[in-house]
């Protein structure tokens, strides 16, 4: 199972989901994460994404942003967006049914769809990001439920 994790630049909500899923899977999953904006393209992400999933002792320090590709369509099984322009701007990139069957919102797996999406932290405080990390950690033991079955 490969899983691939989806936020507008890739810094902060993604790469603390890549984190945390990598964190309660198996070393044989591949979990990677991605943005749909090159902005920030080589960095790693935001120090307090990096400072909160220390703090749960989850480290992203060596994580670096990346765009979503066209390659990730096919080499992952499931690509999980953050929010509804994410998954908007991702499915648009789909190129037949079977790619946008792999795409959806992270926080469906919860069965709220109507409040799916992860707010984004990047212009709130350590409190937003902690927050994120609370409901990121909550998708990610639901998703790691559905693969178990």
């Amino acid at each position: 199972m490969k899983i691939l994790m989806v936020c507008l630049g890739n810094i902060c909500r993604s790469p603390l989901a890549e984190g945390i899923m990598k964190a309660k899977l198996p070393d044989h999953y591949t979990v990677d994460s991605a943005g749909t904006i090159s902005m920030h393209e080589g960095e790693h992400p935001d120090k307090r994404a990096i400072k909160t999933a220390a703090h749960h002792h989850i480290d992203i320090s060596g994580q670096r942003s990346r765009p979503i590709t066209r390659k990730d369509f096919e080499t992952f099984d499931k690509i999980y967006c953050m929010d509804i322009d994410v998954l908007e701007d991702v499915v648009s990139k789909t190129k037949n049914e079977e790619e946008r069957q792999k795409v959806s919102l992270f926080l469906e797996v919860l069965g709220d769809h109507k409040n799916a999406e992860v707010p984004d932290p990047y212009w709130g405080d350590m409190k937003d990001f902690e927050k994120v990390f609370q409901l990121l950690d909550k998708g990610c033991d639901a998703i790691k439920n559905q693969i178990s079955k």
